[in-house]
């Protein structure tokens, strides 16, 4: 939670020596301050005007646990600590060092995790001082692929499915954020299930995002003019993020995957890369594999206080599935 304003200074104002530095549209304090409701703080370790590394945090509670994790809708965080142009062996020691500085910094949390963006691989720090380092992987296309190498990378199938929903959808995007919103939570409730990211959060985000020009949203229409599938992308200088998805019961198989497509190209129009937000389960891994893009591994960070692990093992047992997460994707 932010602390008590500073006194004001007439001093220049401390300022990240390369603002490309693996910050991700997620490090934003515009997306920080809708995801988490103001509830976060930014560990910074500061030399001069300069600042050599930044680590922004969420923080909750849970009952009576203290709880620091990835806020909705935010796929990645982790540190920012920009290159000083070094060779190899003192650049590592620097960012170890300014890692160790941002790690200290943090307070007691009973559950704490990151997941890092696929530039990001600045844990060691974290496994030092306990936290329990996790690989998990993401599917990204690079900017340098042209559209018609793309295009040949998909799998068979998937490039089936796609001319087929070409045949019978028309991709535009969709004119505002309500008409995405709304679709979004009328296919939830035909499923009878509620929205997993907070239905304030979620609209406030997406309106911020269409607004600010850094994403936006494309639909699938069939016969009609009638909305079946729908998805949110998000960009940075580096990387558009395909980040919501949505489709009608009884839409046509292919729409999502067509919707991506169109998404791909447009990453690859603004030279951006196409990151497909990762994977939890052999069968999404299976669906993005398709679209031919390259495995990138994303380094977790968590640790967890003895008191609240004990608890988390209890209610497993007690409590069956409990542990399972609803991807609310595809």
């Amino acid at each position: 939670m932010r602390g008590p304003a500073a006194a004001p200074s007439t001093a220049a104002p401390a300022r990240l020596l390369d603002e490309s530095a693996a910050r991700s549209i997620f490090h934003e304090p515009w997306w920080l301050d809708i995801a988490t409701g103001g509830n976060w703080s930014m560990a910074k370790v500061v030399r001069g005007t300069d600042v050599l590394g930044e680590l922004p945090y969420y923080f909750t509670r849970k009952g009576m646990w203290r709880i620091s994790q990835l806020p909705p809708l935010t796929r990645t965080l982790g540190p920012v600590i920009p290159s000083l142009g070094l060779d190899s062996t003192h650049e590592q020691r620097h960012r170890l060092s300014v890692t160790t500085d941002l790690v200290e910094q943090l307070p007691h949390f009973d559950s704490f995790f990151q997941l890092f963006d696929p530039r990001v691989e600045d844990a060691l720090a974290f496994a030092l001082r306990g936290f329990t380092v996790s690989a998990r992987y993401t599917f990204q296309i690079s900017p340098d692929c042209t559209i018609p190498e793309a295009w040949a990378r998909l799998h068979a199938k998937t490039r089936n499915v796609i001319r087929s929903a070409e045949r019978k959808l028309t991709v535009a995007p969709i004119a505002t954020p309500s008409e995405f919103l709304q679709f979004y939570e009328l296919n939830l409730l035909e499923r009878s299930r509620t929205n997993a990211y907070g239905s304030m959060v979620m609209r406030q985000l997406v309106n911020a995002f269409v607004e600010r020009k850094a994403g936006h949203l494309l639909g699938a229409y069939g016969p009609g003019g009638t909305l079946v599938a729908a998805i949110g992308l998000v960009w940075d200088q580096h990387t558009m993020y395909y980040l919501l998805s949505s489709r009608a019961l009884g839409a046509h198989g292919g729409s999502i995957s067509l919707l991506i497509w169109m998404g791909i190209q447009h990453a690859l129009e603004r030279k951006l890369t196409f990151d497909f937000d990762g994977f939890s389960s052999r069968a999404t891994y299976n669906f993005l594999d398709g679209f031919g893009g390259v495995l990138k591994q994303r380094l977790g960070v968590e640790r967890l206080g003895t008191m609240y692990s004990v608890a988390r093992i209890l209610k497993r047992r007690i409590v069956p599935g409990s542990a399972v997460v609803f991807a609310p994707n595809l």
